[in-house]
């Protein structure tokens, strides 16, 4: 039992395939690539879902977006984030990750709130355009139906709140076949700022009968209880929480399992965790480019520790792995971890947008036949 008194969900089941605990990794793109999914699936169990790839990219054999398409060798359950704004070009990307790189699960992008994709008509823009969303989603379904594979969507509750998209994208996506449907409590204008709205996730698992997965401001364990609590979801989604803290997934797990767990690690199980994760970057990209990957990560795992500006300049210009060994032994190690940092958000916030970018007469109507020419190859969303 929760502490709310509500039952704890079960396995996420999406069609034929059934996740054992019913958390979702978020897509995020130069972050949960084979490496980093590799090593949040040695904290906890979980579906692991690739970075977004373009739909069109993929069609038309883009080497940058198929190189993105790679799992680990332990990957048991391969699942792919597709974004796109041309129901041919999604169908088509959809049947090609079934036949080509046999994956067992298919979410489509309607949220990314990033204006290089909205003035496009994509992303969190989309669901406005109820008859484009529609035929997009049934050609996704049936591409993946005769694999057995089960498609999902992501999206949010609007691109404002004056036009509210997630109570028709979700009888959409029901309509459509999709196995499960996925909700950002915020809208595309407020990008990732200010609180996420739960009462939007409740309302949509109240008024439909597919798995309904929350995401937003899930910075602990106890969140995702508060969540389901709250709403009734099915599961859910974990983006920027687990930055720099892929044990959250192992919070997650015992959470699930009605277990009281919160994992404080020292700096040195943090540092542990670095080098792991450089590991596994280096093992999928050669020494070199994992290293410079890596980079990127350094600020998230030493977040609230007293690690000196030096050392942490040294580290975000790591260029191998001796390197990175020799810096990490100038931390710490029985250093605790910082209990400010519990519950704080992570990773990008920034304010509401003015505005949401948008194609010129977006809001006119909510049709959108006619509208699906604007995707771009090679952009990664």
């Amino acid at each position: 039992m929760t502490a709310a008194g509500a039952t704890l969900p079960g396995p996420l089941r999406l069609g034929a395939l059934e996740v054992e605990v019913p958390v979702v990794l978020a897509p995020m793109a130069g972050i949960t690539n084979a490496a980093y999914r590799r090593l949040c699936a040695e904290q906890g169990a979980g579906l692991y879902v690739c970075e977004m790839i373009t739909s069109r990219g993929l069609v038309e054999g883009d080497e940058t977006t198929r190189a993105m398409v790679t799992f680990d060798e332990r990957e048991t359950t391969r699942s792919v984030q597709l974004y796109g704004t041309d129901p041919h070009y999604v169908g088509r990307a959809t049947r090609i990750l079934c036949e080509e790189f046999g994956v067992d699960h298919v979410d489509l992008n309607f949220g990314c709130p990033v204006p290089k994709v909205t003035r496009k008509g994509g992303g969190g823009a989309l669901p406005w355009k109820r008859t484009l969303l529609a035929r997009i989603l049934e050609q996704a379904v049936g591409a993946a139906a005769p694999f057995g594979v089960p498609v999902t969507m992501k999206t949010r509750k609007g691109i404002d709140d004056d036009h509210l998209t997630f109570l028709d994208a979700g009888r959409i996506a029901q309509e459509s076949g999709c196995a499960a449907i996925a909700l950002h409590g915020r809208t595309v204008v407020q990008a990732y700022s200010g609180r996420a709205d739960w009462d939007a996730i409740g309302e949509l698992v109240a008024a439909v009968d597919i798995p309904v997965l929350g995401n937003g401001d899930i910075w602990e364990a106890a969140d995702a209880l508060r969540m389901v609590a709250h709403t009734g979801a099915a599961g859910v989604v974990v983006g920027r929480g687990c930055l720099g803290r892929p044990w959250l997934f192992r919070d997650l797990a015992a959470a699930f399992r009605g277990e009281q767990v919160a994992t404080l690690p020292t700096l040195g199980e943090v540092t542990a965790m670095m080098r792991r994760h450089a590991e596994l970057l280096c093992q999928h990209l050669g020494e070199e480019r994992g290293c410079k990957e890596f980079r990127k990560h350094v600020t998230w795992y030493l977040k609230g520790f007293a690690a000196g500006g030096r050392l942490r300049q040294s580290l975000g210009l790591v260029d191998s792995l001796a390197a990175l060994d020799a810096l990490l032994a100038e931390l710490d190690p029985t250093e605790p971890f910082p209990a400010s940092e519990l519950g704080a958000p992570r990773g990008r916030q920034g304010s509401p947008r003015a505005r949401v970018v948008l194609p010129e007469g977006w809001l006119d109507d909510t049709d959108g036949t006619g509208l699906e020419l604007a995707e771009d190859p090679g952009s990664g969303g």
